[in-house]
């Protein structure tokens, strides 16, 4: 049996370095190639193309191939594209493009080839992010393992995969500069989704249901709409869709922030010899790390505070997270802010999408239990998720950041700040509304209930 949590403890730890060789890097990357106004396109894609593949993908390995397979299938043609990306980038730009300024890279790597190949990947991508979740409990099952029991920690291996996967490409030189700032980010992804493409048909079966019956709406999930007509799960829903809002921001825009203190020289020469503004992946890994911590923090606090009180140190934790950006830089005292905002990640995280959860899980039918927890993945990471990356980009960052009206690094490093006090500030307004709109249930969880049902939430999905 431990050979087998050992198996899939790989098969977890590959699924998430995928994406963490590029999710925090990407910006970087596309901001020195003069892409820097569409970056909020290519994180908004993830949210969308979530509302429809994990759903269509899942009918297909529930009712005509195995799970493991459909697994390899995604990850083949998630890595082939992701490649393809690469690839075309490293075609385009010149041999010397990194002594290159982003004037004179600006049109050469096209928006539309680039975009185009990388949501085909990611569009592949998403849906095996449950996929492995189904491989891995049919795995426990047959084993005869608990699953409540022997999940979480094998689960943990998934952040240790995002995490090695930043520090690698924060800190592997490849043709002159790290990782984290090329297009050899895609590259590396890649290989780890063709890893796992062939690794995952060593998987034990899963058995498919070719004959089992339902509505399109019932296969989709969709009946979980119903839900709606309660008041205080429809009021829970649009907070959930609030708070996906703020997800992807730091993910987006983070490193590419931190990197610009390197163009500056009292940063850049300034504390540790401008190691931090060097390294921006490297220290945005403090936030996976946070996340694998505060999930244990979770199951005492339920207990100690309660649904409301547990939802509502999230969301205040949001407001930390992007206030801490908003006064933080790479010198000393600056950079303690930054690493404080890395911190109260993982409950900004965590906090939200496990006690959520468990809210959903006791508030609902047991028949509507699996729709539902989709349906609050879909407010937050789907529905929340892209419309923040889109307000986000096109309104706030295009208009402070990516701007002609920037002539110099200082005058972009004044619109970062501006920026994320704008989130922080929508970040508020979203906590003081919860705090008196949203009402605790009356049989809030407590005691050893929350414990039992917070050990039986998974780790979260999106790191």
């Amino acid at each position: 049996m431990r050979n087998l949590k050992v198996r899939l403890s790989v098969l977890t730890f590959l699924e998430f370095a995928v994406w963490g060789s590029y999710l925090v890097s990407l910006s970087m990357f596309l901001g020195k190639v003069g892409l820097g106004d569409k970056i909020y396109l290519f994180y908004m894609v993830q949210g969308l193309v979530s509302l429809i593949m994990p759903a269509a993908v899942g009918i297909v390995a529930d009712r005509w191939i195995p799970a493991q397979r459909t697994l390899s299938l995604c990850h083949l043609i998630s890595g082939l594209f992701m490649c393809a990306a690469g690839v075309y980038a490293m075609s385009v730009l010149p041999a010397d493009w990194l002594s290159m300024s982003t004037e004179q890279l600006s049109g050469i790597v096209q928006f539309g080839p680039l975009f185009t190949l990388y949501t085909i990947a990611v569009a592949f991508y998403m849906p095996t992010i449950g996929l492995s979740n189904s491989v891995m409990f049919n795995a426990l099952e047959k084993g005869g393992l608990d699953t409540v029991k022997d999940f979480p920690p094998i689960r943990v291996f998934g952040t240790v995969g995002f995490i090695v996967a930043e520090l690698l490409i924060n800190f592997i030189y490849i043709g002159g500069t790290t990782i984290q700032m090329s297009y050899t980010q895609f590259l590396t992804s890649a290989v780890f989704s063709l890893l796992i493409a062939g690794y995952a048909l060593t998987m034990p079966h899963c058995p498919v249901n070719r004959g089992k019956k339902s509505t399109l709406v019932q296969a989709l999930g969709l009946d979980a709409f119903k839900l709606f007509k309660s008041k205080k799960m429809a009021i829970f829903f649009i907070f959930s869709l609030l708070l996906g809002v703020s997800l992807q921001i730091t993910n987006g825009y983070g490193t590419l922030f931190i990197e610009q203190f390197s163009a500056i020289p009292e940063y850049a020469a300034g504390f540790a010899n401008g190691w931090f503004a060097s390294n921006p992946t490297a220290l945005i890994s403090l936030s996976q790390c946070s996340e694998a911590l505060c999930i244990l923090l979770i199951p005492y606090c339920l207990k100690r505070f309660g649904i409301k009180g547990v939802m509502m140190t999230a969301m205040f934790a949001w407001v930390l997270r992007f206030g801490f950006f908003g006064i933080g830089d790479t010198n000393m005292p600056g950079v303690l802010f930054l690493i404080l905002s890395c911190i109260v990640y993982g409950v900004a995280f965590d906090f939200f999408n496990v006690s959520g959860g468990i809210y959903v899980d006791r508030q609902t039918d047991p028949k509507l239990r699996s729709s539902a927890q989709g349906l609050f993945m879909m407010m937050t990471n789907g529905v929340g998720a892209s419309l923040g990356t889109f307000i986000a980009g096109e309104f706030v960052m295009n208009k402070l950041v990516f701007t002609p009206a920037n002539t110099n690094p200082i005058q972009t490093l004044e619109g970062w700040h501006e920026a994320w006090l704008i989130f922080a500030a929508y970040a508020l307004v979203v906590f003081v509304l919860f705090c008196f709109i949203f009402k605790a249930p009356k049989d809030d969880v407590e005691g050893v209930k929350a414990v039992d049902k917070a050990e039986e939430a998974p780790v979260n999905d999106n790191i």
